[in-house]
């Protein structure tokens, strides 16, 4: 979320494009799956953004507004001690808000022509502010709690998402894709927001140990996927 306007994000969807020329292998279902509902929320949030380009909110705004609601979120987490409904459903909702101003400062940035290359870097380090946060007060709470297994899980969970979001930089700064695999950020969105809404029945735990394997599984097919893109333009 950026400050001075990100970049567009690329989808986290592979394309699949098939060794020789002409032919092209077709996608996975998941694959496509993912692709239909992540061109679908661009579509949706231009579409939101529109009105919002002739006030003077800026993609700034929204960018301050949504790292700062994903830190409220994370907050009202560690009072669940207090009401574990009211607290855990409070942090889910602001924490799905703040996620959700994090797409749409994109979206205004692009539709007001504002993107930079400074905002797009913007962009990536406060999606991992934001997310670090929310991980951070539930390592707290697992600790509380005397789940020390699972408090090891929720730093793997941290270590797995900022990683996947480094190997696809890491990709991208050498003129290849990166941004396959199954555990992109709306992906982990999903699950922490759902582990918060079912955290009163003993879920919480269990989703976190679903994020830092898939965040880990998307490492896995993100390096594979670099190297089979090197291995092809050396041939």
């Amino acid at each position: 979320m950026p400050f001075n306007g990100p970049n567009p994000p690329p989808a986290d969807a592979e394309r699949n494009l098939e060794d020789g020329p002409g032919t092209v292998r077709a996608v996975s279902r998941a694959a496509a799956i993912k692709q239909g509902y992540t061109t679908g929320a661009r579509g949706l949030a231009s579409r939101s953004v529109t009105g919002l380009t002739r006030t003077r909110i800026t993609p700034n705004a929204l960018t301050a507004s949504g790292v700062s609601l994903c830190g409220i979120a994370s907050l009202l987490v560690l009072f669940e001690g207090r009401n574990e409904i009211l607290f855990y459903w409070l942090a889910a909702a602001v924490f799905v808000l703040g996620s959700l101003l994090d797409i749409l400062d994109g979206a205004l940035a692009r539709a007001g022509g504002k993107t930079t290359p400074f905002g797009a870097f913007l962009d990536s380090t406060t999606d991992r502010v934001g997310e670090s946060f929310m991980l951070t007060a539930i390592a707290w709470v697992l600790a509380e709690h005397h789940h020390p297994v699972f408090v090891a899980v929720t730093v793997a969970a941290v270590a797995g998402s900022i990683l996947v979001s480094y190997t696809r930089a890491k990709a991208e700064a050498i003129g290849l894709r990166g941004d396959v695999g199954i555990g992109s950020r709306a992906e982990r969105v999903v699950v922490i927001t759902a582990g918060l809404v079912l955290a009163p029945w003993g879920v919480l735990p269990w989703a976190i140990a679903l994020l830092a394997c898939t965040a880990w599984i998307t490492v896995v097919q993100r390096v594979l996927h670099v190297r089979k893109q090197l291995m092809e333009a050396s041939k």
